[in-house]
């Protein structure tokens, strides 16, 4: 399985702002289209994940904005599950315009796990099917406290 997912998306008019640059806002939504693309390529959607009682509410997200795009760029927005814990996970993105390969924005997206009522809930343990699929696919542990790279 892939370790990363590459989803292509072309700046719709609407998503830009009166200086033709796209919104902040717009990002995030596409973010949440990168990580949908990059479960459903390990093998699982994110509603069958849902019918099987695990949830994934967004609990710190951000993004830094390098360069602007504009109304009919061609972006890629790369997506990896930087990091896998018990009771969460965590999801970076790049968004590369294709023209000249830049890329123009980063962001990141943490998860807890929780079941149908919001309690947290170990996953490797409930749901051992869908944490080894996310575990093949991630490229690292989250730490118990703080950001991902820290050692």
């Amino acid at each position: 399985m892939e370790k990363e997912n590459r989803t292509a998306i072309k700046v719709r008019y609407s998503e830009t702002d009166r200086m033709g640059i796209v919104h902040h806002s717009r990002y995030f939504p596409w973010f949440e289209v990168g990580r949908s693309e990059f479960i459903a390529a390990a093998g699982m959607t994110y509603s069958q994940v849902e019918e099987a009682g695990l949830l994934f509410p967004l609990i710190e997200s951000g993004a830094k904005y390098i360069e602007g795009a504009v109304y009919e760029d061609e972006l890629i927005i790369r997506t990896v599950l930087s990091g896998l814990g018990k009771v969460r996970c965590r999801f970076e993105y790049e968004v590369i315009r294709v023209r000249d390969g830049k890329v123009i924005a980063t962001g990141f997206t943490e998860h807890a796990f929780v079941d149908a009522s919001f309690r947290p809930v170990n996953a490797k343990k409930k749901f051992p099917q869908i944490w080894s699929i996310l575990d093949e696919v991630k490229l690292g542990e989250l730490p118990a406290r703080g950001n991902v790279h820290e050692k």
